[in-house]
C-alpha cells in the first residue's frame, strides 16, 4: 500500500464518551439492585407453570399448618394444608400482572385527559379538570373500596378500582407539563406550518411528554400493587381459591400468634417486590433526566470535588488580592477525562480589572466558577493547582469558609440577570437576603442599604424599585440589581461572567461604563469574562487570552491591541469591527477548537495557526515571558518584521 492510500485511510472513530441508558442504569447500585431483584421475581413468576410447583390450590387438611423446611413444603403450609410457595409464586405472579395492567390503564387514560385538557384549554380544561377535582375530592382508598362495593368483589373489579382512583395522578401531573409545552415556540412553528392539532399533540407535544409518563408509571406500580393487595387483603380482591399476595396476608392474619410464617412471608414478598419496583423507579427518573448524564447518577453537590493531584507552593510575596496558579479543572464524563482548564494562571491585584477572552468554550467561565467552587460534581473536579485569596487557599477551606467568602469577599455577576434573580421575589428582597446573610442588621437597616445600593448603581427611584419582581424590569435594570447584589458586602474580588453579553448594544454601553465607575470608586478587583475585544478594551487594565483551556498570551491592554504576539489573539482582533473603517476586512478563525478530551499534542491552535511550523506540534509549548506583565504561549510569536494575516 502506497503512503498517499494510507495518508487517505480515515482514521479509526473513537466510541463516544457519553454512557448509554443501560450504563448509567448500573452505575447506579441502588437501582441496579432493583432491576436485579425485580427481574428475577418477574423471571420466577412468568415461569410459574413450568415449575415443579404443587397446586396452589389443592388443599390437605392433614399437612395444615407445616412450619418452613418441612418435607416436601419448603415455605411450610397455611392453614388448609396448601403449599405456601406454590401459592406464593402464583399470587406474586396475580399481583404483578394486575399492578402493571391497572397501571397502564390509569397511564392512558390519565395522561390522554391530561394532554388534551393542557392542550385545548378554555372550557375543555375546565370541563376536564372539575371532573378530576371530584374525583379527588373522595380518599382515593374509601373512592376503591366504594367502587369495588358497586361492582362487587372480585380480582378484575379491584383492578378497575384501583386504575380510577390513580387517573387524577396522572392526568394533574400530565396537564401542568402541557401548558407548558403548548406554548413553546416549536409548537407555533408547527401550527404555521400547517399541522392538525391531532398531529401536534401526539407528533410535538407527547414525545416530550413521554419522559414524565415513563417515570411516573415506574413510581405507581408499587403503589398499585399495595393498594391491590389492601382490597384483597379486605376481602374485596382476590376470591377464594385464587391467590394473590394480599389475600394470603389476610389469611395468616387469623394463625398471625400461632404460625406466623403463614402471614410473613407474603408480607416479605410485598415489601421486596415494591421496593425493588421503587429503586428501580428512581434509576430510571434519573436516566430520563438529561442533567444527571453525568456517568454517575448523583446530583451536584453544593461545592466542586477538590482532587488535587499536585498542590503549587505558597507564594512568599502575596502581591495580589487573588492569586492562581496551575489550576487543572476536569470532567469525567463516562469513560473520558475533559480538561476545561489545563494549568491557568492569573493574578488579580486590588482595583485592577483582568479580562479573560477567548471563544465559546475555551475555558473562561469554568475558570472563574472554580474559584468559588461553582463548577458542579458530578461531573468536575478540580484536578490540580491552587487559588489564593488574600493568602488563602480556597481549595483547602471547608465547606463552611467557603459559604462565608462567597458573597462577601467574592461576589459573581453572571450573563443572564432573569436566569441569576428568583422570579418569584422581588429584587428588594434578594437585596436585602444577600446583605443579611453576612452582616448583623436589622432588616429596616438592610433595606435602607439595599437602597442605597440601586443608588450606586444608577437605578431611579430606588425604593419603589425595591417593591418590583424581576420580570418588571429591563434586561439592563436587571443586570444592575446583579451587580448591586455583588457590591453588597463591600467584595474585595467581583467575577464579571460575560455580564453584557446577552444586553444590546446601548444598554452594553451603560453597563460598562458603570462597571468602570464603580470600579474607580469601590477599589474593587474584577475578573471580567468575555469574548469580545471591543468590551476588553473599554473597561480591562489588563487581558489574558485562553484557548482550549489554556492561557496562551497575556500582558497589559494596550500592549496587547496594539501587538499582539500570539496568532490567536491576532486572529480575535481581526474579528473585531473598527468604527470609521468600513471597508475594513473581518475575517473569521478557520476550523474548530479542538476537543478537550483529546487535545493535539504541542500548540492546539496549531490546525488553524497561518504561521504553523513542523515544531509547534511536538512537546509542550511553554509560557514565555516577553517583558515585565507580558507572556506568550508560542514557540514563534508575532513579530514586527513578521506580516498579520
Amino acid at each position: 500500500m502506497s503512503e498517499a492510500a494510507i495518508a487517505a485511510k480515515p482514521a479509526k472513530k473513537k466510541a463516544t464518551g457519553r454512557p448509554s441508558s443501560f450504563r448509567l442504569l448500573i452505575n447506579n447500585t441502588l437501582a441496579a439492585t432493583g432491576l436485579v431483584v425485580l427481574a428475577l421475581i418477574i423471571l420466577i413468576a412468568l415461569a410459574a407453570p413450568l415449575l415443579p410447583l404443587t397446586d396452589p390450590d389443592v388443599t390437605a387438611p392433614a399437612n395444615r399448618l407445616q412450619p418452613i423446611f418441612s418435607p416436601d413444603h419448603v415455605l411450610g403450609t397455611d392453614a388448609l394444608g396448601r403449599d405456601i410457595l406454590s401459592r406464593l409464586i402464583w399470587g406474586t405472579r396475580v399481583s404483578l400482572a394486575v399492578g402493571i395492567s391497572a397501571t397502564l390503564i390509569a397511564a392512558f387514560f390519565g395522561s390522554l385527559i391530561g394532554l388534551v385538557a393542557g392542550y385545548v384549554g378554555g372550557r375543555t380544561d375546565n370541563l376536564l379538570m372539575r371532573g378530576i377535582d371530584m374525583v379527588m375530592a373522595f380518599p382515593y382508598i374509601l373512592l376503591a373500596l366504594a367502587i369495588v362495593a358497586a361492582l362487587g368483589p372480585g380480582l378484575i373489579n379491584a383492578l378497575y378500582a384501583i386504575a380510577v382512583v390513580n387517573i387524577p395522578f396522572f392526568a394533574r401531573n400530565i396537564r401542568g407539563i402541557t401548558i407548558g409545552l403548548s406554548r413553546r415556540e416549536f409548537v407555533d412553528a408547527a401550527r404555521l406550518s400547517g399541522k392538525s392539532h391531532v398531529n401536534i399533540l401526539f407528533g410535538e407535544i407527547l414525545p416530550n411528554v413521554l419522559p414524565v409518563i415513563i417515570i411516573t408509571m415506574s413510581t405507581t406500580i408499587g403503589w398499585m400493587i399495595l393498594e391491590t393487595a389492601g382490597l384483597s387483603f379486605l376481602g374485596l380482591g382476590a376470591q377464594p381459591p385464587q391467590a394473590d399476595l394480599g389475600s394470603m396476608l389476610g389469611e395468616g392474619r387469623k394463625i398471625l400468634f400461632t404460625s406466623p410464617h403463614v402471614s410473613i412471608i407474603p408480607g416479605l414478598m410485598i415489601f421486596v417486590l415494591v421496593m425493588s419496583i421503587n429503586l428501580f423507579g428512581d434509576g430510571v427518573r434519573d436516566v430520563l433526566d438529561p442533567r444527571l448524564k453525568s456517568g454517575a447518577l448523583s446530583r451536584p453537590v453544593a461545592r466542586t470535588a477538590v482532587k488535587r493531584t499536585d498542590v503549587p507552593e505558597t507564594p512568599k510575596k502575596q502581591d495580589a488580592v487573588l492569586d492562581v496558579k496551575a489550576l487543572r479543572t476536569e470532567f469525567e464524563i463516562g469513560g473520558d477525562i475533559y480538561k476545561a482548564v489545563g494549568g491557568v494562571d492569573l493574578k488579580l491585584r486590588q482595583g485592577e480589572c483582568l479580562g479573560v477572552i477567548g471563544e465559546s468554550g475555551s475555558g473562561k467561565s469554568v475558570t472563574a466558577m472554580s474559584i468559588m467552587g461553582l463548577v458542579p460534581t458530578p461531573p468536575g473536579r478540580i484536578a490540580g493547582g491552587a487559588a489564593w485569596l488574600e493568602g488563602e487557599d480556597l481549595f483547602a477551606l471547608s465547606d463552611e469558609r467557603i459559604r462565608q467568602l462567597r458573597g462577601s469577599a467574592v461576589s459573581h455577576v453572571f450573563q443572564d440577570p432573569l436566569s441569576t434573580l428568583h422570579p418569584l421575589y422581588t429584587v428588594g428582597y434578594q437585596l436585602t437576603e444577600a446583605i443579611m446573610a453576612h452582616e448583623a442588621m436589622s432588616h429596616a437597616q438592610a433595606t435602607e442599604k439595599a437602597t442605597k445600593l440601586l443608588a450606586l448603581v444608577r437605578i431611579p427611584n430606588p425604593a419603589e424599585q425595591l417593591k418590583a419582581y424581576p420580570h418588571e424590569l429591563s434586561g439592563g435594570m436587571r443586570q444592575r440589581v446583579c451587580i448591586a447584589m455583588a457590591l453588597a458586602n463591600d467584595a474585595k474580588v467581583i467575577i464579571a461572567d460575560e455580564p453584557t453579553t446577552a444586553l444590546d448594544v446601548t444598554v452594553q454601553a451603560q453597563i460598562l461604563s458603570l462597571m468602570n465607575t464603580l470600579q474607580d470608586e469601590t477599589n474593587t478587583a474584577t475578573l471580567f469574562i468575555t469574548h469580545d475585544f471591543g468590551v476588553v478594551s473599554a473597561i480591562c487594565d489588563r487581558i489574558a487570552v485562553m484557548y482550549a483551556g489554556r492561557i496562551v498570551e497575556t500582558g497589559t491592554t494596550e500592549e496587547i491591541l496594539a501587538n499582539p504576539a500570539h496568532p490567536y489573539t491576532r486572529k480575535l482582533i481581526d474579528c473585531v469591527p473598527v468604527l470609521g473603517e468600513p471597508d475594513r476586512r473581518l475575517d473569521a478563525i478557520e476550523g474548530r477548537p479542538p476537543v478537550v478530551n483529546r487535545l493535539p499534542a504541542g500548540c492546539a491552535f496549531a490546525d488553524r495557526c497561518p504561521y504553523v511550523q513542523a515544531d509547534c506540534r511536538a512537546g509542550e509549548i511553554p509560557l514565555t515571558e516577553l517583558g515585565t506583565d507580558r507572556a506568550v504561549r508560542c514557540i514563534h510569536p508575532l513579530t514586527e518584521e513578521r506580516p498579520n494575516v
